[in-house]
Order: structure tokens, then C-alpha cells, then sequence
């Protein structure tokens, strides 16, 4: 069975900073793309950052050159760094990856959530 284990959220003020924090483990042959999404009360959940085991990213465009993405491949964790946070980034925000089980078997996997607030 493989888990992912998200830690880092938090209360912050505005223009503040938060790091998320997300850990596979368990059964892992290796991992495709690892994401962080978001869901705020009453809204639905969106991508925020995306990236690929060669490193690429993606952004939602409200986070560009706010938020940075990045993984450690050996410790099959990725990373979340908020900066200049706004009231409208409070939401729960979840992990998601793409693990291959085994060689021919991939699956999504998902956190249980952490909660960013962001106080104005």
C-alpha cells in the first residue's frame, strides 16, 4: 500500500510564507508527476503546481512567482513554497502522484490535506 503524508500547513498573515511538505511511501516502483491541488470552502478543487520526475513545472497563474514547486526523487517527496501569501490562497491543499506500484500498474495517489489560512 503507499501513502502520502502532507505537513507544513498552517495560520500565517498576509505576505507571509509557508513550505508544504509531501511524503510517499510504501509499495513505490517509481513516481511520474507529483502535484500539489487546493480546495477552498465551497469551491472546487484546482490544480496549484505540478511537477515531473525530470523536473519540469506548471503553475496555476494565480501563483506564478509566488508559490515554487520541487521534489527530492531519492526521498520521494515534493515540495511546496508559498510565498507572499494572500487572503484568497486559504484553502486545504492536497498532494496528489502519479506512483507506478509496479512495473506495468500506475495509480493516483492522495493526501489527506492540510490547511493553509491566510489572515488579512
Amino acid at each position: 500500500q503507499v501513502q502520502l503524508v502532507e505537513s507544513g500547513g498552517g495560520l500565517v498573515q498576509a505576505g507571509g510564507s509557508l513550505r508544504l511538505s509531501c511524503a510517499a511511501s510504501g509499495r513505490i516502483f517509481s513516481i511520474n508527476t507529483m502535484g500539489w491541488y487546493r480546495q477552498a470552502p465551497g469551491k472546487q478543487r484546482e490544480l496549484v503546481a505540478g511537477i515531473t520526475s525530470g523536473g519540469s513545472t506548471t503553475y496555476a497563474d494565480s501563483v506564478k512567482g509566488r508559490f515554487t514547486i520541487s521534489r527530492d526523487n531519492a526521498k520521494n517527496t515534493v515540495y511546496l513554497l508559498l510565498n507572499s501569501l494572500k487572503p484568497e490562497d486559504t484553502a486545504v491543499y492536497y498532494c496528489k502522484a502519479d506512483i507506478w506500484i509496479t512495473r506495468w500498474t500506475e495509480r493516483d495517489y492522495w493526501g489527506q490535506g492540510t490547511q493553509v489560512t491566510v489572515s488579512s
